[in-house]
């Protein structure tokens, strides 16, 4: 029997297993950076941390949630709520002045001010974006248009009468009962589950409509 040099074979052990870490590590950072996915829709159970929620598209989705998930509540709000320095969230789509005219506006409690300052594309829609900052000018007398300033930029938002407006305030697990609507975004786990990142419950009956 030919022996191999205890050298030789560590040259070609060595590669394989650098090419499995690199893999390995490749595989944990797409997950990590996969685009999370938004589910909107009804719950149907919540049991352990086993959340299972029927979606607006009909598909019944199982999620997971994990102790420290943050979750908000959903309620009510009125544009004259909004005021200048108030921190608010707004999906929106573009509008051919350059403006953007917004499909649901929500505003953030003063403890979670600074969530998810800036901008950035959003699913809620065709071209859709989310813009979380600060409201600078507000001028609901013409035409309800309201400047949100983020680091690095600030939007022009016109809100249409029709658009629906929300407070948002921290929650927890006793929201997320049978027939509360909610939205949330999560992440695949390397088993294809789905873990939620964060989740927004209706309180009360309200529909988030972000």
């Amino acid at each position: 029997m030919k022996l191999v040099p205890r050298g030789f074979m560590r040259s070609l052990v060595t590669p394989a297993l650098m090419a499995g870490a690199l893999l390995a590590a490749g595989t944990a950072a797409y997950a990590q950076n996969a685009q999370p996915t938004g589910v909107r829709g009804t719950i149907t159970s919540f049991a352990g941390n086993d959340l299972k929620v029927h979606t607006r598209d009909g598909k019944d989705l199982d999620v997971k949630v994990a102790p420290n998930t943050p979750i908000r509540a959903v309620t009510i709000a009125k544009i004259t709520e909004i005021k200048s320095n108030s921190y608010i969230g707004t999906a929106a789509v573009p509008q051919a002045n350059g403006t953007l005219k917004a499909l649901e506006v929500h505003v953030f409690p003063e403890s979670m001010r600074g969530s998810g300052d800036g901008h950035r594309p959003w699913d809620l829609g065709p071209n859709s974006s989310m813009t979380n900052g600060t409201v600078g000018n507000v001028v609901v007398s013409d035409g309800r248009t309201i400047t949100v300033k983020y680091k690095g930029g600030e939007k022009k938002i016109f809100v249409p009468e029709d658009v629906p407006i929300v407070d948002l305030e921290p929650g927890d697990a006793s929201l997320l009962v049978p027939g509360a609507k909610v939205v949330l975004f999560a992440h695949n786990e390397a088993d294809g589950s789905l873990t939620a990142n964060f989740i927004s419950a209706g309180k009360n009956g309200v529909t988030p409509p972000m």
